[in-house]
């Protein structure tokens, strides 16, 4: 399967970037907006706000509508994780049968407690659902600077010819069947991320950051042990390399939203945060799964008001003493 038509739904930062990756890829790429007049301004002028840097490539094409964006081979949906259930609801009616529909969204749907390719099969019963995740900034994937992500899917032969499709010299897609690891890691890192921003933004050094991160994957690798992920997974691009990734730069969407929780400070990032939303769910899985994740449960008190960060810090910090 060669999935030569590709298309993209989900304008952002990060659709922008996977459409000019896709491009690079050699595919034919669509990309489609649910607003209609964002859709015809960047039509006009080829550039995206949010990616202001970036020349959208002439030959990728721009719609609101979905008509014409669905007559494609594969689907990448590009919106945030809370969205993906009414945008894969919409669809649902116009797919094909066993179109991969791809999510590239980092979180848990809240509520549910379901993963993002369980939302798919869920609200398109007809799609082939997969997972894109890994270390990846929308401005560097956007720019054609070199990134390695990670790509599931049930059935090895799907995945591993959607990662050719999507695959360049700049772009290099892994592949693997464990959509489980592949979804815990993208998830869980976010919510790291926010702690590693609290723990910069309070001025509390380089080795408490360490200590954050260090102990924070212990977390993700208990909770996707329990949940059947595979070591290589989470100790992968999609694990491991994303944490590494998300918990050093404040390109971080989520490292940003941490760095004004720690300094006191205002912040409206927690909109486009996937894990101020992923973090409740996070702990209230872990809890229900029997799954020791104090770092994640400070997190989500936090930003859930029922604990301040100060409080938080000396939570964490006041644990009984046990073995590594």
């Amino acid at each position: 399967m060669t999935f030569q038509r590709i298309a993209v739904l989900g304008a952002g930062s990060w659709g922008t970037a996977l459409a000019q990756a896709a491009l690079r890829a050699g595919r034919d790429v669509v990309l489609w907006s649910r607003d209609a007049k964002a859709a015809q301004a960047m039509v006009a002028t080829r550039l995206n706000p949010l990616l202001p840097d970036v020349t959208i490539d002439k030959r990728i094409a721009i719609t609101s509508s979905l008509t014409d964006a669905l007559k494609a081979d594969a689907i990448l949906a590009a919106v945030p994780a809370q969205s993906l259930r009414s945008l894969a609801s919409l669809i649902a009616p116009s797919l094909s049968e066993n179109i991969p529909v791809i999510s590239c969204a980092k979180g848990i749907e809240r509520g549910t407690h379901k993963f993002m390719t369980q939302v798919i099969a869920e609200a398109a019963p007809r799609a082939t659902p997969a997972i894109l995740s890994g270390p990846s900034f929308a401005a560097d994937v956007a720019r054609g600077l070199p990134t390695a992500v990670t790509l599931s899917a049930a059935d090895e032969t799907i995945a591993a010819d959607l990662a050719k499709a999507l695959g360049s010299a700049t772009f290099r897609p892994y592949h693997t069947t464990d959509l489980r690891g592949v979804e815990i890691g993208g998830a869980a890192k976010n919510v790291l991320a926010i702690a590693t921003g609290i723990v910069s933004g309070r001025g509390l050094g380089a080795s408490a950051a360490a200590a954050l991160v260090t102990r924070g994957f212990a977390e993700l690798v208990r909770f996707g042990r329990k949940l059947g992920a595979r070591p290589e997974t989470l100790t992968g691009l999609s694990g491991l390399g994303d944490l590494v990734l998300t918990c050093s730069s404040p390109q971080s969407r989520n490292y940003s939203l941490g760095l004004s929780l720690g300094k006191g400070q205002p912040d409206q990032s927690h909109k486009l945060a996937e894990g101020a939303f992923t973090a409740s769910v996070l702990s209230e899985m872990a809890k229900a799964h029997g799954v020791d994740m104090p770092i994640t449960a400070a997190v989500a008190a936090v930003l859930d008001g029922g604990m301040s960060v100060d409080d938080a810090i000396a939570s964490l910090m006041t644990r009984p003493f046990r073995a590594e």
